[in-house]
């Protein structure tokens, strides 16, 4: 089996990562050579999607499935016609991707489905967030607290925001699956994040009762089912004083959560989309009642110091390198060379349960700092009191 994965980033590295847990060859294709995932594939092609349509079809024409791990418009566009001319499968669904990349749009589907989320602006109370309604994840999140920085900001840059309330609680996702109007939901995990509210680490099992768990599964099968999906969405939610509000969706392969999946209950979602988008079916997916306990966190070490910070750190990352037992960790996807500072590492830690997966994590942090003698370690969160730009 081999699958090329074009584009070497976040998305890039954990489609990389997860193929080769299911024991494919992986050829990447970026335009820039130093991308983190390229130390992570089998073959590497440098080269631009959108001009090089000479190389191109030399990257992919062997290739059993294309896997897109980019965000780009003109790339998704020349990427799918040219996956068409080859007749090659592509895991694109690019109608429920048009929807889930504009936040406006999503908002709009879920405003018309009658499903929770937050308020908008002006129909709510300051503090606020405003985001950029085309970007994923957490780029562009700020928070206010006050009028006058709102108005400045939506002054000085006007035009494609996303304004709603600010809501406290603990915040999780979840994955759906679909095909031809069949879908299946995997596990939710817990999202925690930093001070720019960027995911900095995720942790199985979520800890939702058995109520909750069974109504976020029904909100995103909801959603899937209105897109009519074909393939994969990551839906996030935030559990706000007693109820679910979505806060946006990702109809692509997202970072970070289906490698705590895998490592939690064995599923690998890679594998799920050949079984899309090659085979044309989902298989039946068992209930597991036995869910391994995983903590997955980014770090960054500098002289003296160890800091705990959201994905971002990793995307801009040397290439990176696959290591067993790293530090006690069961693995770890890192840029350390030794003598070399700094560094940055995603660790992977399992456990029988989650806190003794977050007892195994808390020695692994010991174990760093002692051996490089970092006397400073940094967790930052969120500060509720003051502008988040």
């Amino acid at each position: 089996m081999r699958v090329v994965i074009v584009g070497g980033k976040l998305q890039g590295v954990e489609a990389t990562y997860l193929a080769h847990k299911a024991g494919w060859e992986v050829v990447l294709v970026d335009r820039n050579s130093t991308v983190p995932a390229s130390g992570l594939c089998d073959v590497f092609y440098q080269l631009d999607v959108t001009s090089e349509v000479v190389n191109l079809p030399r990257a992919i024409k062997t290739a059993d499935l294309i896997i897109p791990a980019l965000e780009d418009a003109e790339g998704l566009k020349c990427l799918k016609e040219r996956a068409a001319r080859e007749d090659i499968p592509l895991a694109y669904d690019a109608a429920a991707y048009a929807v889930s990349s504009s936040k406006k749009k999503s908002d709009f589907l879920f405003a018309k489905l009658g499903i929770p989320a937050p308020k908008p602006w002006p129909k709510c109370d300051l503090p606020v967030v405003v985001k950029p309604s085309n970007s994923s994840g957490s780029r562009g999140i700020r928070r206010i607290n006050k009028l006058e920085e709102l108005t400045a900001l939506v002054t000085s840059e006007p035009s494609n925001w996303v304004i709603q309330e600010f809501l406290e609680g603990p915040s999780y996702s979840l994955e759906v699956v679909g095909v031809r109007g069949d879908f299946v939901s995997l596990q939710p995990t817990e999202i925690v994040v930093d001070s720019q509210y960027d995911c900095k680490r995720v942790l199985a099992p979520a800890g939702l009762s058995s109520t909750i768990n069974k109504e976020f599964k029904a909100i995103a099968i909801a959603i899937a089912d209105a897109l009519n999906l074909s393939g994969i969405m990551d839906v996030e939610v935030i559990f706000h004083n007693g109820t679910l509000k979505v806060l946006e969706i990702d109809a692509r392969l997202p970072s970070q959560t289906p490698t705590v999946v895998n490592k939690s209950i064995g599923i690998n979602m890679l594998e799920l989309l050949y079984d899309v988008f090659v085979t044309g079916v989902i298989p039946t997916i068992v209930d597991v009642h036995c869910e391994r306990g995983v903590v997955y966190e980014h770090i960054k070490v500098s002289p003296g110091i160890l800091e705990v910070w959201g994905e971002h750190i990793m995307a801009n990352a040397h290439p990176l390198k696959l290591y067993e037992h790293f530090f006690g960790a069961d693995e770890a996807l890192t840029d350390f060379e030794s003598g070399c500072s700094p560094w940055v590492a995603t660790l992977i830690i399992t456990g029988d349960s989650r806190a003794e997966a977050w007892n195994k994590r808390c020695q692994v942090i010991k174990n760093i700092r002692d051996y490089f003698g970092l006397t400073v370690y940094n967790d930052p969160v969120p500060n509720c009191n003051e502008f988040a730009g």
